[in-house]
């Protein structure tokens, strides 16, 4: 048995259908063409992404969900990113900058997910 790595990542959200609208109008994603029941995927590369309705047993009340998690997507130009996500009012946790990667920074997505966005 060989594990390669992550091959799917999702986010359990309350509210999936602002999720979906918040992905797909502020971070310019697009949604694939076919989805489980409760989730909407998007058709990201390398790796999937979406958000889905919680799974049983699961109590996204209690914090920040996704605390201790970190969840980067590359762009081509996280500057203008940054500032089409600013100019609409997302919360940005942590400005632009250059680092290793590129240019980086990170916003709050729907519900307080901290996502990284890199590149360009």
């Amino acid at each position: 048995m060989t594990v390669t790595g992550p091959d799917f990542v999702a986010l359990q959200v309350r509210d999936l259908e602002a999720a979906a609208a918040f992905f797909e109008e502020r971070v310019g994603l697009t949604r694939a063409p076919a989805a489980p029941p409760g989730a909407v995927v998007f058709a990201t590369e390398p790796i999937p992404f979406a958000v889905r309705e919680p799974l049983p047993g699961v109590d996204l009340g209690g914090g920040r969900p996704g605390l201790g998690v970190a969840l980067w997507f590359a762009t081509d130009d996280a500057q203008a990113l940054h500032d089409r996500l600013a100019a609409a009012g997302v919360p940005i946790a942590v400005p632009p900058q250059d680092g290793p990667f590129g240019r980086a920074f990170t916003f709050l997505g729907p519900e307080g997910y901290a996502i990284t966005a890199h590149g360009g």
